[in-house]
């Protein structure tokens, strides 16, 4: 029975930490900003609604800066992304695949479900992960790149 209680502080030491925005091994972590967040995926959709031009203004006036050089072409179709704003967490180890620069600010990363549009029919849906970065009090996002 002691074992048990042992294990279960042990579980609600770690629980506590993770939700005070700390890793496990207590480096402190910047806590997201879901409305900040939740607004990016709000403009995110507002462009997608204006069609395919306004949605890849969008996307390239929010590309992670040091990224600015990888947006890619939307191809004729309008993405929107619901996010999971409860699985919101600090991702301070990831770097962007096929890289060796780290985006600065916080990166974050949430779940999300997408929906890829051609005109009025849905062509796709995905459920992913999908990284946000903020700094200077602003959200960053990485633009998708659609199959050609």
């Amino acid at each position: 029975m002691a074992d048990g209680r042992v294990i279960a502080l042990a579980a609600l030491a770690l629980a506590a930490s993770a939700l005070a925005g700390c890793t496990v091994a207590g480096t402190p972590q910047p806590s997201p900003d879901p409305g900040l967040v939740s607004r990016y995926f709000t403009d995110l959709d507002a462009a997608a609604a204006q069609g395919v031009r306004s949605e890849q203004q969008f996307l390239t006036s929010t590309q992670v800066p040091a990224f600015a050089d990888r947006v890619c072409d939307l191809n004729g179709v309008t993405i929107t992304a619901t996010p999971t704003l409860a699985t919101l967490r600090p991702d301070p180890g990831w770097t962007v695949p096929g890289s060796d620069k780290r985006p600065s600010g916080s990166v974050y990363v949430v779940a999300v479900s997408l929906t890829i549009r051609q005109g009025n029919s849905v062509v796709g849906t995905q459920i992913g992960s999908q990284r946000v970065v903020v700094d200077g009090g602003r959200a960053y996002g990485f633009a998708p790149c659609p199959a050609q």
